[in-house]
């Protein structure tokens, strides 16, 4: 691990994106809270703010942290696609990003459980890092990195 034991507690926050792919007829069933399981959104958003909370746990050289606040929004702008979007709070010596990133991940991955039994052909993907600020690099934007790829 990083030692960051020198650096200055600062406010940092990080917002990562994430999507599901699925069929136009499963999306349906998640908007109108009918899949078996129960409230897909809703469930899934308790497990994204779980998942962010036990980062530290998941992924080996990451720091625990202390979150100030997690929260997890979802879009839908197309007829087959939930896209997930979770921002996470801290003030600490170290960024936010993968607590995001796994938040995003997991909330996913939580759709796919809850509604694989309708249909296991759902895509998880588009998960990045959109924006993040706070410490010494500053701010980062997706968009501003996009064009170097």
């Amino acid at each position: 691990m990083v030692d960051v034991g020198a650096k200055k507690a600062t406010k940092r926050v990080a917002v990562a994106h994430g999507a599901v792919r699925m069929k136009p007829e499963t999306l349906r069933l998640i908007q109108d809270r009918r899949v078996a399981k129960g409230d897909v959104l809703e469930v899934a958003r308790v497990a994204g703010i779980m998942a962010a909370k036990q980062t530290s746990a998941l992924i080996p050289m990451c720091h625990p942290l202390n979150l100030s606040a997690v929260k997890l929004d979802y879009r839908i702008e197309s007829k087959d696609t939930l896209e997930i979007v979770a921002e996470v709070h801290v003030t600490a010596q170290t960024g936010v990003e993968m607590e995001a990133l796994t938040a995003c991940a997991v909330c996913a991955l939580t759709v796919y459980d809850m509604c694989k039994s309708v249909d296991r052909g759902m895509v998880i993907g588009d998960i990045h890092l959109v924006t993040k600020y706070g410490g010494r690099s500053g701010r980062f934007r997706f968009s501003d990195a996009a064009g170097e790829r």
